[in-house]
């Protein structure tokens, strides 16, 4: 029973890993509600009004979500500034109270400044919410000159009580959450290869479903392996150490994403294009039972399950997994493969490359291993292993400079600009719905340009705000019914709301929005001043913010969604030609340039790309073509990066891996692909370029010749990695409208 339990704790941990990589929804939401929770248990002694407990709450509130540094330290100073700043803000916000016009200007100064902020970093942006979110705590609470000392002695204890639960009840380091992530990692990996077994299984009419699970299992690793690059440098104790997990994890996803393609390509009458993976509602190829002996199934489900528990087992292995990992190490050589077809047996040499990456990960994660069940195919992995450990180097990379946008073409200016003539609207229409509830309107319209780049997204934004405030006022109304006059019952239903709030942000802002109106419907219980009227109010406020956030961004200075989306499609382009040339002349035996960073640059801005057209992609947008228009591009751009990936990860094992060799050939065979990026590149950025994208021979074609022994052993893997990329490149060509032609003979 014992060791049940522990398996069923076990199998519960891994289940939120992977839900929420790193725990951080669930930290967020409980540091939120254990500040607020804290707050009112040092203020409820004290007898206070309603009022003051109200705003210590929302300012514990304010204190907590606003801060952004990743470092204690940076943290520390962030809160210890902000103080200041938010007494500031409510003090303006009670001695303005009875000046409409001066107010009203000092609050569109105010919102100016707070989006202005972001142009300084994260403290400028956690300072400009602070003082944002004060003011409105002030006009919130009606606070007078009069009640100013009793508020600033609630709001010094509700930063205090967020500094003790930041700090000491819910403390997260660098290294603390980098652990977690990687715990992340190998959950959303299990449950990858646990889809792809699914996959395995799959019967004619459940393949459909099966392969959306393993496409849903490879984005999922993807975001996990994006989260942890992303902090590497801050919870790794070197950069050497920093590389080398950046590598590690890039291996292991590769690793994979090329399993789920073996696997379905082995299923298949031909081979499977990565784009299957990548295109949400991709239909997949026509699959039949698996080639070859009943037996090879049996055992590729067999490996599959076990590939699944090496990837979860952490800590010493023992004895049994020990073997097992012996085995699946095993199918990297020839003689170890079972009977089968080709595609069967490439299923398993992708189950022994995974296993390799996985124990890879492990070694660089955990440091060395207990090597006396080692098997000869599992030490020669580990030296491959530790000669590529070595080859790691710590060059810092010079960063690159360009030109920066100056005056009004800065982001962070022209969203200032569009935010101050959104709230000017929406103070001036606010105070006509009403004078003592105008400001919802300008919160509104302020949080619509929080995260926003482009008049789509503001638009979706503010749509999904105002469908959340809906349904927020429906429960609001049920639930104040529900607790009547109990504060205490009012004041837990708060905390429950504010954590429901917290964790489901990243997940859906329309969840979001519900949950906070909700919340504001017990904060108007506790404060006695709730009706229906209230609540109606609430929703034609919101509606009217939102409106003149899209007006305001619409006419002041606009981003354009296409506008947007062209910028982030140049720079995706650009930077995969970047990966691709440096990984191929690194290939081709030129010399070692920093590939995995250039392929994280790749990453990071296909995800931007990715987040800007989400707009075009919408469910409700009547634009169904340009719809499908968008998903496609951004899926085949997907299939490239992935490809570019594994290119940039191969290159970087040439100079240790005994079974990869430079070859010449490849910079000649790909600078077709190199030069077709870039002829797309230059179609997008403009619309006077008439170059056409050409196409040709394949690359392996390009590569043949009796001399191919010559220059060494080029893996078919990475023949296909090219051919995949400069079949995906040329893809590319028709939804951008970029003429296609092949070259004379």
């Amino acid at each position: 029973m014992k060791a049940a339990g522990r398996s069923v704790g076990a199998r519960l941990r891994d289940h939120l890993a992977a839900s929420d990589p790193g725990l951080l929804r669930l930290t967020a939401g409980l540091r939120t509600v254990g500040a607020i929770a804290l707050t009112l248990a040092v203020l409820a002694p004290a007898g206070l009004a309603i009022t003051h407990l109200v705003a210590g709450a929302m300012t514990s509130m304010a204190a907590t979500f606003a801060i952004r540094e990743r470092q204690r330290r940076a943290q520390a100073v962030t809160l210890a500034v902000g103080l200041p700043v938010a007494l500031a803000s409510v003090s303006a916000g009670a001695l303005l109270s009875e000046r409409v016009v001066i107010g009203d200007v000092f609050a569109v100064a105010l919102i100016f400044c707070a989006v202005y902020g972001r142009r300084f970093g994260d403290r400028g942006m956690s300072l400009g919410l602070i003082g944002f979110q004060m003011y409105f705590v002030s006009l919130f609470v009606g606070a007078s000159p009069g009640q100013l000392p009793g508020l600033w002695a609630v709001m010094a204890i509700g930063f205090a009580c967020s500094a003790v639960v930041r700090f000491a009840v819910v403390p997260v380091t660098p290294a603390g959450l980098l652990e977690r992530l990687r715990e992340a990692f190998r959950a959303r990996m299990a449950r990858l290869v646990t889809a792809q077994l699914a996959l395995l299984d799959a019967g004619p009419d459940e393949v459909d479903k099966a392969l959306e699970e393993v496409r849903d299992g490879t984005a999922r690793l993807h975001e996990t392996a994006l989260m942890i690059q992303s902090r590497l440098e801050a919870g790794t104790p070197d950069e050497p150490t920093a590389r080398l997990v950046q590598r590690r994890i890039a291996d292991a996803e590769i690793a994979a994403e090329r399993l789920g393609l073996l696997l379905l390509s082995a299923r298949s009458a031909e081979r499977a294009d990565t784009l299957t993976l990548h295109l949400p509602g991709a239909p997949a190829p026509e699959v039949g039972r698996m080639p070859g002996p009943d037996e090879a199934t049996a055992l590729l489900r067999r490996d599959l399950v076990a590939l699944s528990t090496v990837v979860l087992r952490s800590g010493p292995s023992g004895t049994g997994v020990a073997q097992v990992r012996n085995r699946l190490l095993g199918y990297r050589d020839e003689e170890n493969l079972p009977a089968g077809s080709a595609a069967v047996r490439d299923v398993f040499r992708g189950i022994g490359e995974a296993a390799r990456a996985v124990m890879g990960l492990r070694i660089a994660l955990d440091g060395p291993q207990d090597e006396s069940d080692d098997s000869p195919a599992t030490a020669r992995s580990r030296e491959e292993l530790d000669a590529e450990d070595a080859a790691i180097d710590a060059e810092e990379t010079e960063e690159e400079k360009g030109e920066k946008p100056k005056g009004l073409e800065r982001p962070t200016t022209r969203a200032a600009v569009q935010v101050a003539v959104g709230s000017t609207l929406a103070i001036v229409g606010g105070e006509l719905l009403s004078t003592d509830r105008w400001y919802w309107a300008v919160l509104t319209c302020w949080i619509v340009f929080i995260n926003t780049a482009s008049t789509g997204e503001i638009l979706v934004k503010g749509y999904r705000r105002l469908l959340g405030t809906v349904f927020g006022v429906v429960a609001g109304i049920m639930l104040a019914a529900l607790v009547g006059g109990n504060t205490t019952a009012a004041f837990a239903l708060v905390l429950v709301l504010i954590f429901a709030m917290f964790y489901t942000a990243p997940l859906s802002y329309t969840l979001m929005s519900f949950f906070v109106t909700a919340m504001l419907g017990m904060l108007y219980t506790l404060l006695h001043t709730y009706s229906w009227e209230v609540l109606l109010l609430r929703v034609e406020e919101t509606a009217l913010g939102a409106v003149c956030g899209v007006v305001a961004a619409a006419l002041v200075l606009p981003v354009h969604t296409d506008r947007r989306t062209n910028e982030l499609l140049v720079t995706v382009l650009e930077r995969l030609s970047e990966v691709t040339d440096a990984a191929v002349g690194q290939l081709s035996g030129g010399l070692p340039a920093d590939l995995l960073d250039k392929a994280r640059e790749l990453d990071q801005a296909l995800g931007d790309l990715r987040s800007a057209t989400k707009p075009l992609t919408h469910p409700v947008t009547p634009l169904r073509a340009r719809r499908t228009n968008a998903r496609y591009v951004v899926a085949l751009l997907e299939t490239c990066a992935y490809h570019a990936r594994a290119l940039a990860a191969t290159a970087e094992l040439l100079p240790t891996h005994p079974s990869i060799a430079a070859d010449p050939r490849l910079r000649g065979a790909a600078g077709r692909t190199v030069r077709n990026i870039d002829t797309i590149t230059a179609r997008v950025a403009d619309d006077e370029v008439t170059a056409p994208v050409v196409t040709g021979p394949s690359i392996a074609s390009l590569l043949a010749g009796d001399d191919a022994a010559r220059y060494g052993r080029i893996t078919g893997r990475v023949l296909r990695h090219l051919e995949r990329l400069d079949e995906a490149v040329v893809g590319l060509a028709r939804p951008l409208d970029v003429p296609v032609t092949a070259p004379d003979h």
